[in-house]
């Protein structure tokens, strides 16, 4: 064989040894998995055979230790492969890249299958939550539940099923959603419990959310509404007075809106309205007790039972008194006594009365105190018609402001009295259905005008007074002893484009005419007009009067002295 022929040969024989090489490690590229056998076990590295040419070596802190001390010659490994040689010719692979291919597998096919898969929550990051699947996911805060979760950080460690809704391997994201199968078996449960729903049904829930109108109670994936007159026969003050979100309550189907899905829901059906028998139960006239559940300002509602209230209206709540508001006597809470005064099952309402539990203290006044009696008292209050005046029978009279004098024009009651003041006054009128007790304090002496009045101010005789009011009628003058006349405009004498305010002041003296003296009306005309012509009149007659005389006394005087001239002239 020639050297030519030699080195051919030669060279096709490391052809065919690296083809044969190729062929035999084309399964080894780096970064493919493959399955190995495990040679051998140490602290920092675990050797395995995956059929190369040399054997391939993994760290061990890639191992779990449980996982390590629990590792034997002979085990299969998925492993990973680095590089086919390093630097000094050997296999490196890798357990935690392996692994995690797998788990990249394993969420690609979960993600196009819809497939659950389990995560547990690391921590709270911006927007959501960080959690592990076999790699970290990001689960958005609006895919955490069906409602916003307020405490975020209590998820943390907890493990929930998720689904993978986004998934990108190159850039190593992955996107998982609770929301998702919350809303798939709420949606089940929805048509399971729709399918059975009816009205009049009882049916189990969960109080799902409490506000001010009623609570939300979820059915089964659908939730009604359990409204706050639905909830007790009783007052209800609040829903969370019974209620608390989680707790697990029976509720009857009032109404079922298919078209609207709306569903309302009743708790105090399930029991017998106790309005049912409160007419036979409530008589008018039983006496009853009873606990004050709420005020108004026109009376206290009164609970008889659960489901049943009465009304106290505050004119009903004292004889002797007058209760602008019942808070004056009673609190919320308390225990009263009263008695049934009407009873309407129909509009359920039951009227009430506290003081009819008490004698009626106007029986005995109306006996004690006839028409015309004198009585002490002490003035309690003042208003700007009349005086109340106390009686030791805890019941008030008024003095009205008319019946205060009989000739002095009060304008406020204080002008005679103060609160405390003893007095005395006279019974006028009792009228018991309306409770009123009518007292006079001018009737305590004789009435003026019967004589006096008429016998001291007669027609034509002229007064001095002084002005106390101006109105556009004419002009009010307080006489002596406080009696009032009044001066007509026509009676003032004044030119119509005068006015009043003009020509008289508050305070101001005038002379008048009495022109009118009328006892039944109890009222005196003055005349200014009159009484000034009659002023002109008088000073005229004077005049006349002092001009007589002086002719007669120069006729006289003539007389005389014509007489002497004659005289004169004869001697």
């Amino acid at each position: 064989m020639d050297m030519a022929t030699k080195q051919g040969g030669e060279v096709m024989d490391r052809v065919a040894l690296e083809a044969l090489y190729e062929e035999t490690f084309r399964n080894f590229e780096e970064g493919t998995i493959i399955e190995g056998r495990v040679v051998a076990v140490s602290k920092d590295k675990v050797v395995v055979d995956i059929g190369y040419k040399s054997e391939g070596i993994i760290p061990a802190d890639q191992f779990v230790p449980e996982d390590l001390q629990g590792l034997k010659p002979g085990d299969r490994l998925q492993v990973y492969i680095e590089e086919r040689e390093d630097a000094d010719g050997n296999l490196v692979l890798s357990k935690e890249k392996a692994d995690k291919m797998k788990v990249w597998e394993e969420l690609e096919k979960a993600h196009k299958d819809e497939k659950v898969v389990e995560g547990r929550i690391i921590s709270r990051i911006k927007g959501g939550m960080m959690v592990d699947i076999g790699v970290k996911a990001f689960l958005p805060g609006s895919q955490i539940d069906l409602h916003p979760v307020r405490d975020l950080d209590g998820l943390v460690g907890k493990t929930f099923p998720l689904k993978v809704i986004k998934i990108n391997h190159r850039r190593g994201n992955v996107v998982v959603s609770r929301r998702v199968l919350l809303e798939e078996t709420r949606d089940k449960k929805r048509q399971t419990t729709l399918s059975t729903l009816k009205e009049g049904q009882l049916i189990q829930g969960m109080v799902k959310n409490i506000t001010e109108y009623g609570a939300f109670i979820d059915l089964g994936g659908i939730d009604g509404l359990l409204h706050i007159t639905d909830m007790s026969w009783g007052r209800v003050g609040h829903p969370s007075e019974l209620f608390v979100i989680g707790d697990k309550v029976e509720v009857m189907v009032l109404k079922y809106d298919r078209e609207t899905g709306r569903i309302s829901l009743g708790l105090k059906q399930k029991g017998a309205d106790p309005w049912t028998n409160v007419g036979g139960k409530y008589p008018v006239g039983t006496r009853v007790k009873g606990r004050v559940v709420s005020l108004t300002d026109y009376g206290a509602f009164i609970e008889l039972e659960p489901g049943v209230e009465g009304l106290v209206h505050v004119s009903e709540m004292s004889w002797t008194h007058e209760v602008r508001h019942p808070s004056r006597l009673v609190s919320v809470g308390d225990q009263v006594e009263a008695a049934v005064l009407n009873v309407d099952p129909n509009s359920r309402k039951i009227s009430l009365g506290m003081k009819q539990t008490a004698p009626n203290p106007w029986d005995m006044v109306e006996a004690k105190y006839p028409s015309g009696t004198r009585i002490e008292g002490k003035v309690k209050s003042l208003t700007d018609f009349g005086a109340f005046v106390g009686l030791d029978e805890g019941i008030d009279g008024l003095v009205h402001i008319s019946d205060m004098s009989w000739t002095k024009h009060i304008k406020h009651p204080s002008e005679l009295f103060k609160k405390g003041q003893p007095v005395s006054a006279v019974v006028l009128r009792i009228d018991k259905e309306k409770e009123r007790l009518s007292l006079g304090y001018k009737q305590l002496s004789r009435d003026p005008w019967e004589d006096e009045i008429p016998s001291k101010y007669r027609m034509g005789t002229s007064v001095n007074g002084k002005v106390t009011k101006i109105t556009d009628f004419g002009v009010f003058v307080e006489l002596e002893g406080g009696l009032e006349g009044l001066i007509h405009i026509s009676e003032t004498g004044l030119e119509p484009s005068v006015r009043m305010e003009e020509k008289f002041k508050v305070g101001d003296e005038v002379a008048a005419k009495i022109i009118k003296v009328d006892r039944d009306e109890r009222k005196i005309a003055l005349s200014l007009r009159e009484h000034v012509m009659d002023s002109e009149r008088k000073q005229v007659d004077e005049y006349h009067a002092t001009q007589g005389v002086l002719d007669q006394t120069l006729g006289r005087a003539a007389k005389k002295t014509k007489k002497r001239n004659d005289e004169s002239d004869n001697g």
